[in-house]
């Protein structure tokens, strides 16, 4: 994995609902907030955010947020997308508003839409930024977020502690940056129902891509593929001419959206006083004297 070093005005995107999942899943249920209802998520999730802000002492964050699970563009295109997932449970949608409290009471910006998804307001975010001259480090383990990284650009695995830039991408996956979508289209993605080429794996995949470039050159040069020296590449080439429209699909799906609607300078993600609302959660979450004193230090240590 290449090193990389985050410069200091690099603008921290956390991917919020995958930090949440985790926490609900690792956490003990013995969390519960003042009324009785269980916050374990909240109480896992926020020792999270305290780390990657005692960490990375971020001028700059967002965390964003999934509020389209069954409403994004996404689901129009492809109703099956992500069909084969359960929607979480309403005592876990309780926890992620209150997941999103906690973020803004730290001062920190929340990312949310009903139409976009997290990964789209995390994309739309690093291009706008990045068109200001600033860096950005996408805090996430999502093998997806690979085609946003620039050359000054970085992936943080939190839980992993582990960073990783363009060469990285290639290092875990075999393909460049601009070639995920192309690649995830190929071989689908399970994880949200994106079918793919059908008996077209990874491998076959990243090889694909290595000799023609894209998806549209290697849709263009089909006939080529069945003399390339890869396994079964007849049965492949005749697997690309038959679903070569579903291939075309699968990008669209695949493809982080770089339009969503988001501030567009640096600014608005600054880190702000927070909205005087910290006290009380701390109350309502019956949050232990360790939380609530690294929240208060994280609190006043914010740029207004």
């Amino acid at each position: 994995m290449d090193a990389v070093t985050a410069p200091a005005r690099a603008v921290h995107l956390v991917d919020g609902s995958l930090y949440v999942f985790r926490a609900w899943h690792s956490m003990p249920d013995q969390f519960h907030d003042a009324d009785g209802h269980p916050v374990n998520a909240v109480h896992g999730f926020t020792r999270f955010l305290c780390e990657l802000l005692e960490k990375s002492r971020a001028e700059h964050v967002a965390v964003a947020f999934d509020a389209s699970l069954t409403s994004s563009f996404r689901n129009a295109i492809y109703p099956a997308y992500k069909a084969n997932r359960e929607l979480p449970p309403p005592e876990l949608e309780r926890q992620f508003v209150l997941c999103r409290a906690i973020t803004e009471a730290l001062g920190v910006s929340v990312l949310i839409d009903h139409s976009y998804e997290a990964d789209d307001l995390i994309g739309s975010a690093l291009w706008s930024l990045r068109g200001h001259g600033l860096d950005s480090v996408i805090v996430s383990a999502d093998k997806d977020f690979g085609q946003l990284l620039g050359e000054r650009d970085e992936q943080w695995d939190f839980a992993r502690n582990l960073r990783w830039g363009p060469a990285g991408v290639h290092e875990k996956l075999g393909v460049h940056p601009h070639q995920v979508a192309d690649y995830l289209a190929l071989c689908g993605d399970a994880v949200d129902n994106i079918p793919g080429v059908p008996g077209i794996g990874a491998k076959t995949a990243a090889a694909l891509l290595a000799h023609f470039g894209s998806l549209d050159v290697l849709l263009e040069r089909v006939d080529e593929v069945a003399f390339l020296r890869i396994r079964g590449a007849a049965a492949c080439a005749a697997r690309l001419r038959e679903h070569a429209e579903l291939a075309l699909l699968c990008r669209r799906l695949t493809r982080i959206a770089l339009d969503a609607p988001v501030a567009p300078t640096a600014d608005a993600l600054r880190r702000q006083a927070g909205n005087g609302q910290l006290e009380a959660l701390c109350e309502q979450l019956r949050f232990g004297p360790l939380t609530r004193s690294r929240l208060r230090s994280l609190l006043g240590s914010t740029v207004a």
